[in-house]
């Protein structure tokens, strides 16, 4: 019977029918005896008249007493005179606690499905006028009753636990396919983001992944590639706003040289490379419009010619794109082609921010802070205080921020265990967003010195860089600001609050002669 072994919550119905047996018929000190898993033993789980020290002393083993014969044998018990009784054992309720004179007991079993799994007692004062007969009556339709609601809550409470392995293992499932791309997360914006990639995995059309940067956008793209029948082929990523609009077409396309003298070289380009596979081009936004003009023609025609040759070549590349920009927009002002944009977004997928999947950053935290420790060689953990912290921050740099304040955490911490004050300190200033960078369109020395001066002021002010577009400063700022630092740029690019990469970057876009 699913009924034994169950602690049931106490029934508000059971607890009322033994008041109103007390209250209206004078059965009083009545109780509700059920049997444990093992069928050894049966307690009092549901009384009324009786104090918590009586019902933990109702305990009793199969066939021991009165109680125990009942829901050993099933059969109802009547006792006249407790004190003429040896078998009574006067357990529960000591015999100096009831009233003097003869004392009667009544037992009857509660039965489901015509298995005994408790019992219904009470005492009964021998002077009522009422025939016992009637109250046998009534305690039997009451212990017909008790035994239907508990197997309804039994079966309740079976059903809910059947759901909640059901939902575990859902869980489980759901951990394990994320798992198996790498990305950590079970909320539902995730969820649905992933179960979009899956849908699409067998398909050939291109993939646009939009969103904020740091999202992840490369693990996704990766993901993509290994739940698509690709999965074996080569996955090529390139950021397209990495490479010198000079070495575009030989980086994606590939060269020949020298075909007519005899000393041809010959490289063969990312797409190329990424034949019967998956090329991931994150940054998109980047590319420049005439390279847009060749992408184009390369993924409708599926062909390709390398820089300086004459033979088309024909490739079978699956595309996914990424960018943090609003092509719409770009569209708009003319600096992305409008059907290039169509073939991109045949299927744009959004991943969602951090701030719209907070539930995710407790696990993400514990994974970053588990693989700061191992690559460091540290032991640095967080209580349940500092993950509710690192949970309440806004992270506008997304995952990629969260990474890098965990790293910095296991760097720096002076302690093993960090509360919510601990981290405090290692969490950039939410209100210093205000004063990123603006964009200096100006020359003006004056105004620049203080924009730099500016910029000095924010780099103390600022734990972590500022998310900024690749046009946050013009040709002019670089160079004054170089000048200033007397031709060293990663000085320059401190004052600018940008790394070296970027500035250099920035250098290169601009086409700025080298110093």
């Amino acid at each position: 019977m699913a009924l034994v072994g169950k602690n049931l919550s106490p029934l508000p119905a059971l607890r009322e029918m033994l008041h109103l047996m007390s209250e209206l018929l004078g059965l009083n000190r009545g109780r509700i005896v059920l049997s444990d898993e093992n069928r050894q033993f049966c307690r009092i789980r549901h009384a009324y008249g009786l104090t918590r020290n009586e019902i933990e002393r109702g305990c009793y083993a199969f066939g021991e007493g009165i109680t125990g014969r009942v829901i050993q044998n099933g059969q109802l018990a009547i006792v006249q005179d407790i004190d003429q009784e040896p078998s009574f054992l006067a357990r529960a309720v000591e015999r100096s606690k009831l009233p003097p004179g003869p004392v009667a007991f009544i037992a009857l079993p509660i039965s489901i499905d015509r298995v005994t799994v408790g019992v219904l007692a009470c005492h009964r004062i021998r002077r009522r006028s009422r025939a016992i007969a009637d109250d046998l009556t009534l305690l039997r339709i009451l212990a017909t009753l008790i035994g239907q609601l508990l197997q309804l809550e039994t079966r309740l409470q079976e059903k809910t636990q059947a759901l909640e392995q059901q939902n575990a293992a859902l869980a489980r499932a759901l951990e394990s396919a994320t798992a198996r791309y790498g990305i950590i997360g079970t909320s539902p914006r995730l969820l649905s983001a992933i179960s979009e990639l899956e849908r699409v995995s067998d398909s050939a059309a291109s993939v646009l992944l939009l969103g904020e940067s740091g999202t992840g956008k490369e693990l996704f793209a990766r993901a993509l590639h290994l739940a698509s029948p690709r999965r074996d082929k080569a996955f090529i990523k390139i950021n397209c706003a990495a490479i010198p609009d000079a070495l575009f077409e030989s980086e994606l396309f590939g060269y020949e040289r020298g075909a007519f003298t005899g000393a041809a070289t010959m490289r063969a380009g990312w797409f190329e490379q990424a034949d019967a596979g998956t090329i991931f081009l994150d940054e998109i936004g980047e590319l420049p419009l005439t390279m847009q003009t060749k992408l184009l023609r390369t993924l409708q025609e599926g062909t390709m010619t390398r820089l300086g040759g004459k033979r088309e070549i024909r490739i079978d590349v699956r595309l996914v794109a990424a960018t943090n920009r609003d092509l719409q927009a770009e569209v708009a002002r003319g600096a992305f082609r409008q059907d290039l944009y169509y073939r991109l977004n045949v299927i744009p997928i959004h991943l969602p921010s951090l701030a719209e999947r907070r539930d995710d950053i407790r696990a993400l935290a514990l994974h970053f802070i588990s693989h700061a420790n191992q690559v460091n060689q540290r032991n640095v953990n967080l209580t349940a205080s500092a993950l509710d912290r690192l949970q309440q921050h806004s992270w506008p740099g997304n995952i990629r921020e969260l990474a890098n304040v965990i790293e910095r955490i296991v760097l720096l911490a002076d302690r093993p265990i960090l509360d919510a004050a601990g981290v405090e300190r290692f969490l950039p200033d939410e209100r210093a967003a205000s004063l990123a960078p603006q964009p200096v369109d100006t020359p003006d020395v004056q105004d620049h010195a203080s924009v730099l001066a500016a910029n000095m002021r924010r780099a103390t002010l600022l734990p972590m860089r500022p998310y900024e577009r690749v046009g946050s400063h013009s040709a002019d700022a670089l160079r004054e600001t170089l000048r200033q630092c007397a031709g060293n740029k990663s000085r320059a690019a401190q004052m600018l609050g940008m790394t070296v990469r970027q500035f250099n970057y920035r250098w290169q876009k601009l086409g700025l002669a080298n110093v």
